[in-house]
Parts: C-alpha cells; structure tokens; sequence
C-alpha cells in the first residue's frame, strides 16, 4: 500500500479511576448507553479471550445501516485497548484506535485516545483524519462523562 499514513490524537484528563474509563471504553453493550448521539446500537459479535472485551473480541457499534465491527488487538486491564476497524470497508485503510488511561497525580485519570490509518484513495486522508478525530473527540467527552456520573453516584447493590 502506498498511500500516505494519517495520525490524530485526543487527550482528556477524568476525575474517575482508570479502571473505571477501562471498562467502560472495552464494554461493547455498554456503548449505546454512553456514547449516544455518536452511537446507538452496540453489542458483541465476538467475544475475546480471556477477558471478554480481551485479544480477538469484535464490537459492533453504530447506528443501523451502518454498524462498524471494531477488534480488540491489543489489551491490557484498565490501562490500554488497541482496536482494528474490519469492517465496513472505508477510505481509511487498517484504521487503527488505542485508548490509553494513566493514573494521574489529582487521583483521576489522564486519557489519550489516538488513531492511525493509511489513505486508501489518494486524496481522502485528510477528510477521513477530520472525521474520525471528530468522532473520539465526541466520544471521548463522552465517556468522561460516563465515568465520573458513575464515580459520583456508585450503584447500590
């Protein structure tokens, strides 16, 4: 493949613990919860192993037509999720996300959410760049938000 290569790069800082971030971001159900608007319909095609949200597990996140399958590639508990984008096909060739949660000093959590991708039709690259980056930006803020209503307000069990 010879097209050029498109990296972008979200940056958040939560006041939830990164376990909390963790399990949220990698629970493919979960997603129509708290990543509405941007997502409507998640689920699991697959399941990983040995975790569940672990190496191998596929998400399908969307809204109907157009439901993405997302692979788990990389995993690592409550510190980073690295996912493949395998279908549908797209401009953004091998496009690749890594959600990344670092303890911070203030006791929540330093979020990094990037994602790369070779241009598969020359010319593209940089519009699909702005609308992925639009998209974890969206849903970034989102799931911030999941985290620390979740961490103000605990269930009761």
């Amino acid at each position: 493949m010879t097209g050029r290569t498109f990296t972008f790069e979200v940056n958040r800082t939560s006041t939830a613990p990164p376990a909390t971030l963790f399990r949220l971001e990698t629970d493919a159900p979960g997603w129509a919860t708290w990543a509405k608007p941007v997502v409507f319909q998640s689920s699991w095609h697959a399941t990983g192993h040995p975790e569940e949200a672990g190496i191998g597990a596929v998400r399908k996140v969307g809204m109907w037509p157009l439901l993405m399958l997302e692979q788990t590639v990389a995993y690592e508990q409550d510190r980073r999720h690295v996912y493949e984008l395998i279908s549908p096909r797209t401009p953004a060739v091998g496009y690749h996300g890594e959600a990344t949660f670092t303890p911070n000093a203030a006791g929540g959590t330093d979020l990094r959410w990037r994602g790369w991708f070779t241009e598969g039709v020359p010319g593209t690259g940089p519009v699909m760049r702005a609308a992925l980056r639009g998209a974890i930006v969206a849903l970034s803020a989102r799931l911030v938000r999941a985290a620390e209503r979740e961490t103000a307000h605990p269930a009761s069990g």
